[in-house]
């Protein structure tokens, strides 16, 4: 299996940097002219075209690597996949329509030519290479430069399946003031904090407003202006940064936990049916920016790569029973008291312990030793705003 390693191209040249923009444009005239040639096959009803015909259609008209048009090609008929596939239950679901302005660039593993502390990706035959200063691995695969306030090169880098020994169950309940509580069926539980990627999130949500309000006594597209939107968008990179680096920590200490105490196979409860109930307009907006699918995928990519069997399902009811008694009630604040048998407990915990019932039919007790723990430290985040002082 393969992970993704992301680098920042910070300090690249203009010149390259105009030549990644031209190269992105020309990319995005390769997906246009895919999504108008399926279009056309839909309306006439005449055949679908496949892989072959794509790229034999695309052959010899665009300023870019054969491969790199080969790649867009097949990235548009999974996208059509995805789509038919979605289709049967969401009729309404459209195919690739939109017309794009940039799209990324990618490069397979055989075009990517590695040197000492550069990376070499090349643009086609007559066309001069792009390349980077960045020291990859050896053993580095294909590469994609995609637009993230700032370019970034994603680097697909190999990763050996891990063997964990035991038979050991486990489940998981996401959350936002908890990311994750997981429970074993050995008497074991870890509950990892997410109040640091919380602060961050409403540190970002203040700071914009701010910068906001004051963009909003500008006049469009001015210096001022201008200086306050790239206040903005460098907030915005960081403190994304930081709570993607304190995701994938707060991930890696469940799937560590979980190889500790011999877990095999992983339950992560999908709390998707929590983000319909309206709580007022302050709780929405912490809802709304709640990403438990980059939770679920990370654990689902972390547990393949320790050899834990994955999978997912509801969650509906769990935090809402006592593990004890099975008396239902809503609970209040972050410790569960049942008012019937008196049985107190970490909210979370709970949701995770009723989860064996329906992950695995079976009822397991409470957990006697819960570890806490935090993901990692929580950085300063640069006040973007003490940028933009009013001149």
């Amino acid at each position: 299996m393969e992970t993704v390693r992301i680098y920042r191209l910070n300090n690249i040249p203009q010149s390259v940097k105009a030549r990644i923009r031209e190269a992105q444009m020309e990319a995005a005239r390769v997906w246009n002219d895919c999504c108008q040639i399926h279009r056309e096959a839909r309306q006439s009803g005449s055949r679908w075209p496949n892989r072959d015909d794509l790229q034999k259609a695309a052959k010899g008209r665009y300023a870019l690597h054969s491969q790199t048009i080969q790649m867009i090609c097949h990235a548009f008929l999974a996208n059509v996949d995805t789509t038919r596939q979605v289709k049967k239950n969401n009729p309404k679901m459209r195919y690739p329509y939109k017309t794009k302005r940039f799209y990324p660039l990618y490069w397979p593993e055989q075009a990517v030519s590695i040197q000492a502390g550069r990376v070499v990706l090349p643009m086609g035959r007559g066309r001069k290479s792009i390349v980077l200063k960045v020291d990859l691995p050896k053993n580095a695969g294909a590469c994609k430069i995609v637009w993230n306030n700032g370019y970034e090169l994603h680097v697909a880098i190999p990763v050996e399946i891990e063997k964990t020994i035991g038979e050991a169950k486990a489940t998981v309940d996401l959350g936002q003031i908890h990311q994750a509580a997981v429970v074993t069926n050995t008497g074991h539980a870890v509950v990892v904090s997410g109040r640091g990627i919380r602060s961050i999130k409403r540190y970002r949500d203040k700071e914009l407003g701010k910068l906001a309000r004051m963009q909003a006594r500008c006049q469009k597209g001015s210096r001022r202006w201008r200086k306050l939107q790239k206040a903005k968008n460098e907030l915005a990179v960081k403190t994304s940064r930081q709570i993607r680096d304190l995701r994938h920590k707060g991930t890696r200490k469940v799937i560590d936990f979980c190889k500790e105490q011999g877990v095999t196979t992983l339950y992560i409860g999908n709390p998707d049916g929590v983000r319909t109930n309206r709580c007022g307009r302050k709780h929405n907006q912490r809802m709304s920016q709640w990403e438990y699918g980059k939770d679920i995928s990370y654990l689902k990519h972390k547990a393949k790569a320790a050899g834990i069997e994955s999978f997912t399902g509801t969650e509906r009811g769990t935090s809402s029973r006592c593990p004890v008694c099975g008396h239902h009630q809503k609970p209040k604040g972050r410790t569960w008291q049942c008012r019937k048998c008196g049985f107190v407990g970490h909210r979370d915990v709970v949701g995770a312990t009723n989860m064996h019932r329906i992950a695995y039919g079976e009822k397991i007790e409470f957990p006697s030793k819960i570890t806490y723990l935090r993901p990692g430290k929580t950085r300063n985040v640069v006040v973007a705003a003490t940028r933009a002082k009013v001149v």
